[in-house]
C-alpha cells in the first residue's frame, strides 16, 4: 500500500504524524504542498484545509489520527509478509 503525507513546514501535527508511522515502521513518501503546488491543489481537490493530510492507498484523511496509523499499520503487516 502506498501512503503520502501531504505537509507544510513548522506543523506540529505533520511531525506527530510522522513520528507515529515512524514508530509503527511504515514507510511513506512525504510532500511539502508549500513547494508542490499541484499536491497542493490535489489535496483542496478532496475538500481538506488542513496538514497533514495523509493518503493511503483508496483512503485518505487530515490532521494528526494515531487511530488511522495504527489501522493502517495493522492492514500493511499483512501485505510486507506476502512480499
Amino acid at each position: 500500500m502506498s501512503i503520502t503525507v501531504y505537509s507544510k513546514p513548522r506543523c506540529p501535527q505533520c511531525d506527530a504524524t510522522y513520528r507515529a508511522l515512524d514508530k509503527q515502521g511504515v514507510s511513506y513518501e512525504k510532500i511539502d504542498v508549500t513547494q508542490d503546488t499541484e499536491s497542493l491543489a490535489f489535496i483542496k481537490g478532496l475538500g481538506y484545509q488542513q496538514a497533514p493530510v495523509v493518503v493511503a492507498g483508496e483512503d485518505h484523511w487530515s490532521g494528526f489520527r494515531p487511530d488511522r496509523i495504527k489501522a493502517v499499520a495493522a492492514a500493511a503487516a499483512p501485505l510486507a509478509l506476502q512480499a
